[in-house]
């Protein structure tokens, strides 16, 4: 199966990878140069997670600086 590209994956998707990858690694029961492979697409993985992290931050900021002045208001979740 291949593997997805980190930047077509979800957050969440590409967190679970990177976990079960350092759990791997941790193991240290890989040969090196699999080992290596698997360092890199960790980076691989923790650079687009943290660009994604990066554009949320962003968009955040963008819709909090769109309407600082106007009042709080309680949350109805009906």
């Amino acid at each position: 199966m291949a593997l997805k590209k980190p930047e077509n994956m979800h957050y969440e998707e590409a967190i679970a990878e990177l976990e079960n990858i350092v759990n791997h690694l941790e193991a240290g029961d890989l040969a090196l140069e699999d080992a290596l492979k698997q360092f890199e697409r960790g980076i691989a993985l923790a650079r687009s997670n943290n660009q994604k992290l990066q554009k949320a931050q962003q968009q955040v900021n963008i819709l909090m600086q769109q309407d600082a002045q106007a009042p709080l208001q309680e949350f109805n979740n009906e």
